[in-house]
C-alpha cells in the first residue's frame, strides 16, 4: 500500500512537472494541510535519476511558497482584524495573541519572518501576522522567499540523496533524513535568534545612551 502511494507520488509529482510544484506549494504555504516534505524529496530524487533539474525544482518551490504566502499576507491585511477577532477563536486565534503578534511584527517582522518559514506548521501561519501588521510587502517577500529558499533546498537535497542511493523512493528514509535536518536546523535557528536579541537589544541600549 505505501509502495503504491509513494509511486504514485512520484509519477504525480513528474507528471505535473515544474508548475505542478509551484502550485502545491502554493497550497502547503496557504491555509492546507498539504506538507512540503511530500513535493519536493521526490523532485529530488527524480532529478538525482535525471528526470529533473534540482535547481529548477527549487527556484519552483520558492516561487510557490512566495505565492501562498502572499495570498496569506493579502487576506490578512485585506480582512483585517475585526473578521480575525469575530471569528479567530474558531481557529484557535484569540484576540489576545492577535494583540500580541501585530506588537511583535511591527518590531520583529523580519526575523520572524525568516525564522518562520523553516519550523513546522509556524510556515503555514507566519504570513497573517505579517498581513495583519502591514509590513512591507518588499520586506515581507524578501525574507519569505530566504527561508523558503532555504527549506526547499534541503528537502530537493533529501531527495537528491534518497535517489542517489536507492533505486526506489524510500518515504521512511526521507523522514529520518528530514528529522535530522530540523535536529540541525533548530539549533542553528536559535543562535541566529539570540544574536538577534543581543544586537537588538545593545542597539536600544546604545540609543537610550545617546
Amino acid at each position: 500500500m505505501l509502495e503504491t502511494i509513494v509511486t504514485w507520488l512520484t509519477d504525480t509529482i513528474l507528471a505535473l512537472g515544474y508548475p505542478g510544484i509551484v502550485v502545491l506549494m502554493a497550497l502547503e504555504s496557504s491555509f492546507f494541510p498539504f506538507p512540503s516534505e511530500v513535493v519536493l524529496p521526490p523532485a529530488g530524487y527524480l532529478a538525482a535519476q535525471g528526470r529533473m533539474d534540482a535547481w529548477l525544482a527549487i527556484g519552483s518551490g520558492i516561487l510557490g511558497s512566495l505565492i501562498g504566502a502572499v495570498i496569506n499576507y493579502a487576506l490578512a491585511a485585506w480582512l483585517g482584524l475585526p473578521l480575525l477577532r469575530k471569528y479567530g477563536k474558531y481557529v484557535l486565534v484569540s484576540n489576545k495573541s492577535l494583540d500580541r503578534s501585530q506588537a511583535f511584527f511591527q518590531r520583529h517582522g523580519e526575523i520572524s519572518t525568516l525564522v518562520g518559514r523553516l519550523i513546522p506548521v509556524i510556515r503555514q501561519f507566519i504570513s497573517l501576522p505579517a498581513g495583519l501588521a502591514r509590513m512591507r510587502l518588499a520586506v515581507f517577500s524578501a525574507y519569505t522567499a530566504a527561508g523558503a529558499g532555504i527549506w526547499c533546498a534541503v528537502l530537493t537535497y533529501i531527495g537528491w540523496v534518497v535517489g542517489k542511493n536507492s533505486e526506489i523512493f524510500l518515504s521512511s528514509e526521507v523522514d529520518r533524513l528530514t528529522k535530522n535536518a530540523l535536529l540541525v536546523i533548530l539549533p542553528v535557528l536559535l543562535v541566529v535568534v539570540a544574536v538577534y536579541v543581543y544586537r537588538h537589544r545593545k542597539a536600544s541600549v546604545d540609543s537610550v545612551r545617546t
